[in-house]
């Protein structure tokens, strides 16, 4: 029988032949040891060419493709492509990995590059989006990623001289990018006219903001900032692809095969032709030359390293430039498949689809001969006397060579098809060529090849052959997986299979025959693999297959699923492999990575030195996972671990999914809804004692605490145990089962895992049962292993998924440090290393690994144990590299690193648990025996066994078993504390005695419980097959215990409990007596489990007893006989009741059904639901029927209520169900979804309910958990509610406390991104940049426009438009600057009002601006930094950051590109960015709020989750995230003297969230301590002492609440909405702010006491019916308020005097915007009704008139007295200026008017409207206006009018794109072209015609350019879009998509913009916005 274990002998990597030069670049530098980094295949290389060795770096999975220097040259990182590519940072030094950079990329990491300092490191991936990413590489943390480019990035570079800066190039595109905060904002290189917009392929950075970047074209583009400067032409002669920048200057390498060296300022020292070398690979063919690409370089000193796209390596040396050096070569592109080695020299040949055929020397690592063929080459072979070498074409052609000189011999062509394989015949006289023509010919050598036989037994391509050593037989394989026979040289097939018996084959490499079936995995059919070869001698194979696995077994190898060893190197098929002549090394070679790998054989060796192996080569061995075969040795499974191991913790329904199946719910049961509900009853369960622990399925989960107590779990309970008292404490964090515990160093700790969809680990504090951290995000399914580290400051976590992920954790912060996959096979234990906190072990089913720690990832390597055994416990020893782990053998295995030294036998069976002592070690196994062991494991110390009869008296229960198996052990206070597998928890005193200190019941369900009648005691019966009496007075313990036949589902005591019944699953049942459990009757009648058996009330005269098979026999008690039957229930029955007669049953069934039965013959009744409420019922257990129908939940589809219990008062009804909930209801539980309280503790389904008789405890029995709970009892008016006592119900009521317009609004209110937004008006058409233009008069006439005749008769063209300052130079505008914002953002946003400064300044917001205003000088300063409208703001309070503002802006998707929601956080006086959040809040950002030290920052999203986040924003680092609520949140803030304690309000909503490490954990308020009260929608928050909270609600009234709980409400504080709070942090004073009418006592400001008791209203005087406020802040002496008509108001506390700081527009938009003819004042005219006056140089608003309607339109009169107003009902009005009074009004038109104007000689006023009309009025003719002309045919609706400089045109912009001339006053249309070219305009507002095409940018498909005028001057023209963006342009513009400059700030949709008199500023009006801005215009020097 073959050895059926992996080869002893082994493979070392010994040289790699060739670089990868194709698809990379930049991949080759000098390291600081000046050897010559580079990676090929899956290798990293580092070369000395000095001592010619090579080190290989073999981290890597797959293709490396990218490649960076770290600054001090030591440290590399590697990038490579895969589904989940990982990049690598290592040691070029020691080759071993530093750092592991994961789960970011996907397909592929392209680019790679390290900042200056080397701290950090930023990749691009290759998926679509090219993400860039930057990492703190150390830690593998992740600082920033963001979509880099639509298109591909071809290289990325740190910007030297400044931080945080990076540029990125590639394809039509460079980009330049800040870093700030966690944000990755580019911007994107301006090709301008300097040069043509192309891909950019490599670039560097300089000094002062320049980058040099190479260009397909060979171009080199300096850039300077983000445009380009300069070009240097013709650098190169096309592409360049590399550039490497060094301390002399620049290199640059390019596809035309030079590389050129510039100096620092980059003009040109040299050029290195590398074309004109007499070395290297030439193709000297026609059409194919493509001659020599450079695609790396590297300068350093006077040496450059150049690698070329043909994997050769140049080294030059600067002074001797002419004589390149060629230290490296390989293959270049194309397949390599040929290989061959010489039959008596150390030669490998080597022929590709390059057409070259390479022979390389094996001893010197060198190319010694290389020749090109005419075509590509397949196959090779060597004739036996190493003479000829055989090469097959891709042709169907072969070709012999000599080998001495390379000359050729013959070449033959006989076969169409590709030439696969071929062989010489040892004795040299013939040749078999095969291929893919499905034949092998057979060549004479003699006779010069002349073609001797043909094979042709193959019906598909050939693809292996061997001859046998005589020459006189060949076997092939073929592509159908055929292998046949020929007789030599005849060529005949053999068929008889007896006469190959006895052959021997010279070679073996078929991958088919008996010999070599261990190669192929045992279930599979797959043929990937490529070659093999066998090595006779040392009787070993080596494979090559398509996954790039070289893989080492024994030959032969007979049974399928062998063992291997295997390496990895090659990234993707191996093509090839052979041994040399002399077996020393084996050749690989690579299909698509063209290069030859040469690995070293390492025969078997003694032991003793596999110990000093180096620790690269054991990286790459392994007993590989996948080579599970039937070993013979393997022992057989224990019982226990093969149980453990089937075990999936899988749920149908995981409590994670519940909020969402509820919602689902919700919409089918609206209606129910609506109704009244139950509540929720008054008392309320407390646990108080558990008795049960996990045991049969974990392990090492019983410690003592610093305390002495005892802490361990049991369901979804953490307890701990205080033996003394005999009572327990519970944490209560988890929601479903705890699998794993582990406990602190400091034993004061504890950390727990849990069962979940994604799982959470809890660590928590014994004494105060807190969380310290959750730690969750990581693990699927379950976390079965936790351990900490000896200084407590890590935890490392393995996860119940397929591949049982491996994580270390900071677990304070809740930082994932590592995650890696840890095994296919489960583990069972993690232990970190006490020594080396970076080291750590996992053990479990046949394995044993031992990892340290690289970065964000962990490198395992396995243990080497010959056999591989399961292992189910393991600790450290007493140094760092002794390792001691327990088989399921009953050995213990000791490990010094990760060799095993030896066993010792310790138990009978698995050795379940181990703990290491100071001196010694103390084991437990599944014999019952507790060892303690010496130091080194060679002497038992003493045995302790566990049996009943060492049970000392103080025991508080019973074993069930002698020697249990022993699960967990742990020492300390003198004793060893012992866990059983049966759920015991015991205590063995050092000198034997054993008290019992705990216990459950074992594994299996626990349904059946009873309460005695009269006495403090319950019975329980299980599946275990036992029956056990508890006490359930204080001393808690188990009375009794009887073993039972079978398992058992129900019980139950006779009425005066002396008697016990108990029915069985094998359809018998017994009744014993309560005492002593001894049987008095025992019945077998049915065959179904017994599901309730009961006795009827008074006496006990029957028993009646419900089985599965559907029937109720119904026995007398005392004759022991059966007395009825009741039939007819369908299904399987599951409750049963009495009535207190003892007449009548009430039935329950799996199908839902009610039925009731007379006793004692079984006649079954109907009943009518009203008469089943009157019966008086002696209990009621059962979960059907109208009087309890409310305790079914919403989700009844997922879950069922298992069990129901009255309680003996006949008030509380308490059930039981199977998410694991119990609840109490108040009974009758009349109408669906009755509220309830809930309480957590079992994890699945909770069996049984039952009330003592005295309902002073509930029992609760708990199915797969095990567990048998006491809850006290606490009845109402026990106010005194412990905190997380239940959870309310969860439908709220529909009535949210009313309705609110503003508060609707807020909550509905669709943000839109302005690069989404589209026409704000109804535009038709087609846009004027897209429209065909219709040719001139001239142009027709073939006149040039420009090219006028010398002489021109006719008159000089006309200006354009009539310029004002014809005196003065005219001067262009260069540049327009913010001076002034009109407008703060009230009417949608709160709480954004703020003082700075000690109340000097204050800050706001409008649009997408920050502004601080200075009160003493009015003057404001912008924060501009924002791409979009700003929606909430905050300050930071902590001294330690004065003035620094956090913004939150609206985006769209939160996929962390530039439009991605996002939040700044800047410093107010010097408007510097400090931080940028990049956010998921898909939508916006619509709270922020900072904590007490000011260091975190709490976010709110506006994403359909309402997402509540928390930063560290001055890293840029998220620290948790959390889904906030379904519905709309308002705010979160920060108490204000926490970091860790934070309130959200919202919709039917307010929460108590708690960070915990990394996780949110959040706490609903409770209204229920309050009669009546509801939750409403909650609006603001404000905070008090001793953790008090207050809310501010939509109907006026302020809830106080106590830590979660509502204590009590403020009635009406407001009588509308109280929208805004403020809590003072010097006096701890409150103020309001709401929505009501003023009033003498009443007003919407009000200013509180701490505790909301007593305050003083304030009278806003804004005139307005109602305030609304919307912020408020408060000051010194002073309240700051923000109200939703858009004004700042100061209010003085003393004197209640109001100072309005800001006004604005309260609705938007402003259409209508006029700037007078001669004064810097303007007038605004907008949707709220209101015209206002704005004077810019008093930065303020002069006045207002209110003119109850909607205005659209406004203009002054040429003088300036007069003011034309359109309204949107289609009236006008005209104003006098001086004294405001009306001088006419007018209402022709029923629609909106547009324009409005005057003409220059102040004749005429046009009025244009919607209804596609301009009206003409003389205005000379009084103010009675009537219409004297209109504009007919007007193809849409009027947007803009100028009148000509001589009032006799007027030109007409119109919805249709169209631009119309008319004459006025007789409303003619002109429409002849040269005409209209010579009239001159008095203004030009128009955004259409041909001298303004050039506004119209490429983007504006959806949306439009809405507004423009052009300046006084004539010189240049503004512009305003749908996008919110002011763009100034040169007037006129005709050319398409003219330059211009952009100014950003407003949010979508500008409706007008003017220039002022003297074009001195720009007024801006905003749509959307409702805010006005004036920006100061710059003007170019004279």
């Amino acid at each position: 029988m073959a050895d059926r274990t992996a080869p002893n002998c082994h493979l070392r990597l010994e040289w790699v032949y060739g670089y990868r030069g194709h698809q990379c670049r930049n991949n080759l530098y000098y390291t600081a040891a000046k050897e010559i980094v580079y990676f090929v295949a899956g290798v990293g290389v580092v070369y000395n060419t000095r001592e010619h060795k090579q080190k290989f770096y073999l981290g890597h999975n797959d293709d490396i493709i990218s490649l960076a220097l770290h600054p001090e040259r030591v440290l590399v990182a590697t990038g490579q492509v895969g589904k989940e590519p990982y990049i690598c940072v290592w040691d070029s030094y020691t080759v071993q990995t530093v750092s592991i950079l994961k789960d970011v990329h996907t397909h592929g990491v392209a680019c790679l590059a390290f900042d200056l300092e080397g701290q950090c490191l930023v990749s691009v991936g290759l998926d679509s989006k090219n993400t860039i990413c930057v990492w703190d590489w150390r830690r593998g943390k992740v600082l920033a990623a963001a979509p880099g480019h639509t298109d591909r990035i071809f290289d990325i570079s740190w910007d030297l001289y400044q931080p945080s800066k990076l540029v990125s190039c590639g394809v039509k595109h460079i980009k330049f990018w800040s870093l700030c905060g966690n944000a990755l904002t580019p911007k994107r290189g301006v090709f301008g006219k300097t040069g043509d917009l192309q891909t950019i392929l490599c670039l560097a950075c300089a000094k002062d903001e320049v980058t040099y970047s190479g260009a397909l074209n060979g171009d080199i583009y300096v850039w300077k900032g983000i445009n380009l400067m300069r070009t240097v032409q013709g650098a190169h002669g096309s592409g360049i692809f590399s550039m490497n920048v060094c301390e002399e200057g620049f290199a640059t390498g390019g596809r035309d095969g030079c590389v050129r060296l510039w100096d620092l300022n980059f003009k040109p020292i040299t050029v290195i032709d590398l074309r004109e070398t007499d070395q290297g690979y030439k193709v000297a063919r026609g059409e194919n030359s493509r001659g020599l690409s450079v695609r790396s370089v590297c300068w350093r000193g006077d040496h450059i390293l150049v690698g070329t796209q043909d994997s050769e390596i140049f080294e030059v040396v600067v002074h001797d430039r002419n004589k390149p050096f060629l230290i490296m070569q390989g293959h270049c592109e194309g397949e390599l498949w040929a290989l061959a080695v010489h039959p008596t020299k150390p030669l490998a040949m080597t022929g590709s689809d390059d057409r070259s055929v390479r022979i390389w020397s094996l001893i010197d690592h060198a190319l010694i001969a290389r020749c090109n063929m005419e075509e590509p080459i397949r196959c090779a072979a060597v004739s036996t006397d190493g003479i000829h070498l055989a090469l097959g074409m891709k042709d169907g052609s072969f070709t012999v060579l000599r080998v001495r000189d390379m000359t050729e011999v013959v070449h033959i062509k006989d076969r169409k098809e590709a030439i696969h394989e071929l062989k010489y015949s040892p004795d040299g006289a013939h040749l078999a060529v095969g291929s893919n023509d499905n034949s092998v010919d057979i060549y004479g050598v003699v006779q010069r090849y002349k073609k001797v036989g043909e094979c042709i037994g193959s019906n598909s391509f050939i693809t292996h052959m061997d001859w046998s050593t005589d020459s006189k037989y060949l076997q092939t394989n073929d592509g159908s997986g055929r292998r046949v026979f020929y007789r030599m040289p005849s060529a005949k097939e053999v068929t008889n299979r007896e006469e190959l018996k006895l052959v021997q084959w010279a070679s073996w490499t078929c991958v088919l025959g008996a010999e070599v079936n261990g190669i192929w995995p045992k279930y599979s059919d797959i043929n990937d693999i490529n070659s093999v070869d066998a090595n006779f001698n040392n009787q070993v194979l080596v494979t090559a297959d398509d996954y790039g696995l070289v893989k080492l077994l024994r030959y032969p190898c007979i049974k399928k699923g062998a063992k291997f060893k295997k390496y990895l190197g090659h990234s993707a098929h191996i093509t090839n492999v052979r041994w040399s002549h002399d077996y020393q090394w084996v050749i690989t070679i690579g299909g698509a990575d063209h290069s030859v790998f040469q690995w070293k054989f390492v025969p078997e060796r003694k032991s003793k030195e596999a110990l000093h192996i180096a620790p690269q080569e054991t990286l790459a061995d392994s007993n590989s996972e996948e080579s599970d075969s039937d070993q013979s040795d393997v022992p057989e499974m224990d019982s226990e671990i093969e149980q453990e191991t089937q075990l999936t913790y899988r749920r149908q329904v995981y409590k994670e999914d519940l909020p969402q199946l509820k919602e689902q719910c919700k919409e089918k049961h609206r209606a129910t809804a609506m109704k009244k509900r139950e509540r929720a009853p008054g008392s309320g369960v407390k646990l108080h004692f558990i008795h049960g622990y996990r045991g049969y399925d974990c392990r090492s989960n019983l410690f003592y605490t610093q305390t002495g107590e005892i802490v361990y779990h049991v369901a979804a309970i953490g307890v701990v145990y205080n033996r003394q008292q005999n009572t327990q404490r519970f944490y209560m964090g988890h929601d479903d089962d705890i699998l794993c515990l582990a406990i602190h160093p400091l034993k004061d700790f504890v950390a727990t895992g849990q069962v979940g969809r994604d799982s959470s680990i809890h660590i928590w504090d014994t004494e105060t049962l807190k969380p310290m951290s959750v730690l969750r995000g990581f693990h699927q399914l379950g976390v079965c292993a936790v351990d900490f580290s000896a200084d407590g400051k890590r935890l490392a976590s393995v996860g119940l998924d397929d591949n049982h992920t491996i994580v270390l954790w900071d677990w304070r912060k809740g930082e994932k440090l590592s995650a890696m996959r840890g095994s296919k096979d489960k583990i069972f234990v993690v232990k970190i290393n006490p020594y080396l906190p970076d080291k750590l072990i996992t053990a479990g089913v046949k394995h044993m690994k031992f990892w340290h720690k690289a970065g964000g990832g962990l490198i395992g390597r396995k243990g080497n144990m010959g056999k591989t055994e399961t292992m189910m416990c393991a600790v450290y020893g007493w140094s760092e590299e002794m390792v001691f782990s327990g088989t399921c053998t009953g050995d213990i295995c000791i490990w010094r690193d990760m060799f095993l030294m030896k066993t010792v036998k310790a138990h009978d069976g698995p050795v379940f648990s181990v703990h290491a002592l100071e001196k010694g070690f103390v084991t437990g196994g599944k014999d019952g025996i507790v060892a303690l062991w010496d130091d080194t494991f060679e002497r038992c110390l003493k045995t302790y066994a566990i049996k009943r009869a060492v049970l000392a008296p103080g025991s508080k229960g019973l074993l069930l078993e002698d020697n249990p198996s022993i699960r967990a052990i742990s020492l300390g206070h003198g004793h060893i504390l012992v866990g059983t597998k049966n759920g015991e928890i015991l205590e063995v005193d050092k000198s034997g005695p054993i008290t019992l200190l705990v216990q459950g019941h074992m594994e299996g369900e626990v349904w059946g419980l009873a309460t005695h009648p009269h006495l403090p005691l319950c019975a329980t019966v299980s599946d275990d097959k036992t029956l056990r009496i508890w006490d359930l007075s204080p001393s808690h313990c188990m009375l009794a215990v009887r073993k039972l036949r079978k398992g058992g589902r129900c019980c139950c005591f006779s009425p005066d409990g002396k008697a016990l019944a108990v029915g069985l699953n094998d359809g018998s049942f017994l009744i014993v007596n309560a005492d002593t459990l001894e049987d008095l009757v025992s019945f077998h009648h049915r065959k179904d489990i017994i599901s309730d058996i009961r006795f009827s009330p008074g006496v006990g005269k029957y028993l009646a007893v419900a089985s599965g098979d559907t029937f109720v026999d119904i026995y007398n008690v005392m004759s022991s006989k059966r007395v009825g039957v009741c039939k007819g229930c369908l299904n399987y029955i599951t409750h049963l009741d009495w009535d207190k007669r003892g007449k009548l049953l009430q039935v329950n069934t799996g199908a839902k059904e009610q039925f009731f039965f007379e006793a004692p013959r079984g006649k079954r009744q109907t009943i009518p639901s009203t008469e089943v409420e009157k019966i008086d019922w002696s209990t009621w257990t059962c979960v059907l029927g109208t009087s309890v129908e409310g305790i079914w939940p919403l989700i009844s589809e997922v879950t069922e209520v298992t069990a129901a219990c009255l309680s003996n008062d006949r008030k509380v009804l308490a059930t039981g169900d199977d998410l694991g909930y119990v609840k109490l209801f108040r009974y009758p539980v009349k109408g669906k979804y009755a509220k309830f309280k809930r309480y957590v503790a079992h994890s699945t389904h909770v069996t049984n309910v039952r009330w003592t008789h005295d309902d002073s405890l509930l029992v609760t029995v708990g199915g797969s958990d095990t567990c048998l709970m006491i809850w006290t009892h606490e009845p109402e008016g026990h106010r005194e509610f412990k905190q997380c006592d239940s959870e309310e119900s969860d439908i709220e009521s529909e009535d949210d406390g009313g309705y609110d317009s503003d508060v609707t609004r807020e909550n509905e209110i669709n943000y839109t991104i302005k690069a989404l937004s589209t026409n704000m008006r109804p535009m038709t058409g087609v846009k004027p940049h897209l429209q065909l233009k219709e040719p001139s008069v001239d142009e027709r006439q073939g006149v040039v426009r420009g090219s006028r005749p010398p002489v021109s008769r006719a008159l000089p063209q006309p200006e354009k438009l009539q310029t004002n300052n014809v005196g003065k130079k005219k001067r262009p505008i260069e540049d327009l600057v913010l001076e002034l914002v009109f407008g703060y953002r009230g009417n949608d946003c709160r709480n954004n009002v703020h003082y700075l400064n000690e109340g000097a300044d204050i800050i706001y917001h409008t649009a997408s601006v920050g502004i601080v205003l200075n009160l003493t000088t009015s003057c404001q300063s912008f924060y501009i930094e924002h791409s979009d409208d700003i929606l909430c703001l905050t300050i930071n309070q902590h001294p330690k950051f004065p003035n620094v503002v956090a913004t939150g802006q609206v985006g769209d998707t939160g996929d962390m590109s530039a439009t991605s929601p996002s939040i700044h956080v800047w410093d107010a006086m010097t408007k510097q960015t400090l931080s940028v959040l990049r956010c998921f809040h898909s939508g916006g950002v619509c709270s922020v709020s900072f904590s007490a030290t000011g260091k975190l920052l709490l976010s709110v999203g506006l994403d359909p989750e309402h997402t509540v986040t928390i930063w560290k924003w001055q890293e840029g680092a998220k620290v948790a995230s959390r889904i906030g609520h379904t519905q709309r949140i308002f705010v979160a803030e920060f108490r204000p003297d926490s970091d860790t304690h934070f309130v959200s309000v919202g919709i039917k909503h307010v929460r108590f969230w708690t960070l915990a490490g990394r996780a949110l954990l959040s706490k609903k308020g409770v209204l229920s301590s309050i009669d009546d009260a509801r939750m409403q929608t909650m609006l603001s928050v404000a905070f008090g002492a001793n953790n008090l909270t207050f809310t501010g609600t939509i109907s006026g009234d302020v809830c106080v609440w106590k830590e979660h709980i509502l204590v009590r409400i403020v009635a009406k504080a407001h009588t509308g909405p109280v929208f805004t709070m403020y809590t003072t942090l010097r006096d701890g004073l409150i103020v309001t702010g709401g929505k009501e009418r003023p009033s003498k006592e009443g007003g919407a400001l009000k200013l509180w006491d701490q505790e909301l008791k007593r305050c003083r209203a304030f009278r806003l005087e804004t005139g307005q019916i109602i305030d609304c406020v919307r912020s408020v802040c408060r000051g010194k002496g002073k309240i700051l308020v923000g109200t939703r008509n858009a004004e700042i108001i100061e209010v003085g506390e003393k004197n209640a005097a109001c100072n309005i700081l800001v006004n604005g527009h309260m609705d938007g938009p402003i259409w209508g915007l006029g700037t007078h003819p001669s004064r810097d004042v303007f007038l605004s005219a907008a949707e709220d009704g209101t015209v206002r006056l704005w004077d810019i140089p008093e930065k303020k608003m002069l006045n207002k008139v209110n003119l109850g309607h909607p205005a659209r339109t406004i203009s002054y009169s040429p003088e300036g007295d007069m003011v034309a107003i359109g309204m949107k009902n289609g009236e006008f009005i005209i104003l006098l200026v001086a004294s405001l009074k009306i001088w006419g009004k007018k209402r022709d038109r029923r629609s909106p008017i547009q324009d409005i104007r005057f003409s220059p000689n102040s004749r005429y006023l046009a009025v244009g409207s919607t209804e596609s009309a301009v009206d003409f009025y003389d205005l000379t003719l009084g103010p009675q206006l009537n219409r004297i002309n209109c504009c007919r045919d007007i193809p849409s609706f009027v947007m803009q009018m100028d009148f000509s400089a001589d009032s006799a045109y007027v030109q007409i912009s119109t919805g249709a794109y169209k631009r119309l001339v008319y004459e006025v006053p007789s409303g003619k249309q002109v429409t002849e072209q040269s005409h209209i070219d010579r009239i001159t305009w008095a203004t030009w507002t128009s955004v259409l015609g041909d001298e303004v095409v050039g506004i119209w940018s490429r983007n504006t498909d959806k949306a439009d350019v809405t507004c423009a005028c052009v300046s006084h001057s004539g010189l240049n023209i503004v512009t305003g879009d749908d996008f919110g963006m002011v763009k100034l342009f040169d007037f006129p513009c005709p050319e398409k998509f003219a330059k211009h400059k952009r100014f950003l700030g407003h949010s979508a949709h500008l409706t007008n913009v003017r220039f002022t008199n003297g074009d001195r500023f720009v007024v801006s009006a905003g749509g959307d916005d409702r805010s006005l801005f004036v920006w100061r215009c710059v003007h170019a020097p004279h």
